[in-house]
């Protein structure tokens, strides 16, 4: 009898949680009620101040990284990201945040450095991984399930074309690392504009501070998805352009069928 195979990952309970989560703990749980009574405001039950706020939006992506690990029993890539982005979150915080409760003058810069880490060191993983044995691209485009590869390489060879072939791959393989590039760099100049009247030393210095590393989280999901598809979908046509001018396939032939 065939082992059942392990759930997949839910990609909406993945966003949920990886983002949409962390945005409404850091946006809605961090004021502080002894601050907000201080400041003459009314505190709410939910105003659980913003340590513990922190440690909710920290807690459950790497609660659900972890339990990927357990039920699949390996390393996602993606899931690893996101593991890895909420360790630098919380590392970050820890240092940032002073025991006065005011925050150190430099946060937007590093936080901002912070956002552009992950997509930066993808893109030069990207371009480092093109002569590997596991390319990132085939990962995220050219792989069974979107080309027939089989069919392609079975022409490529029978027309001795593969240095034509790795040509196509690697224009490929660059032109999708630039969206990596231009995601890490939206990414620091998102936490400049979001950290540009913060106020590191107020009353609610860290109340603020975690409401805008939650619109950061929110805002760095469309910033670090949006050119990825633009350039998803330019890499697919530069794929699609380059195997049909060395191999004579058509589109349809070159993809798998819907």
């Amino acid at each position: 009898m065939a082992a059942s195979k392990p759930p997949q990952e839910n990609p909406l309970a993945n966003i949920l949680i990886n983002v949409l989560i962390p945005v409404l703990a850091l946006s809605f749980l961090s004021k502080d009620p002894a601050i907000q009574e201080k400041i003459g405001k009314t505190a709410q039950f939910w105003h659980i101040g913003p340590l513990k706020a922190m440690i909710v939006a920290l807690t459950l992506p790497l609660a659900y990284g972890v339990r990927f690990l357990i039920i699949h029993k390996k390393l996602n890539f993606f899931s690893n990201l996101g593991v890895i982005s909420v360790l630098l979150t919380g590392g970050l915080t820890l240092y940032l945040w002073n025991k006065d409760g005011s925050v150190k003058d430099h946060a937007g810069l590093l936080f901002g450095i912070k956002e552009g880490s992950i997509p930066l060191v993808l893109g030069f993983a990207i371009i480092r991984s093109a002569r590997s044995a596991s390319p990132l691209l085939n990962v995220f485009l050219y792989n069974d399930s979107v080309f027939d590869v089989p069919k392609i390489e079975q022409k490529v060879r029978e027309l001795s074309a593969e240095q034509a072939y790795r040509a196509v791959l690697d224009q490929a393989n660059r032109l999708f690392a630039i969206s990596f590039f231009l995601s890490a760099a939206m990414n620091v100049a998102l936490a400049q504009w979001f950290f540009r009247n913060f106020d590191p030393k107020g009353i609610t210095a860290l109340e603020t501070y975690n409401s805008i590393v939650g619109k950061l989280t929110g805002w760095g999901f469309a910033v670090i998805g949006v050119p990825i598809l633009i350039f998803l979908f330019f890499t697919l046509r530069s794929l699609l352009k380059g195997l049909g001018r060395i191999t004579g396939l058509k589109d349809d032939d070159l993809m798998m069928p819907r």
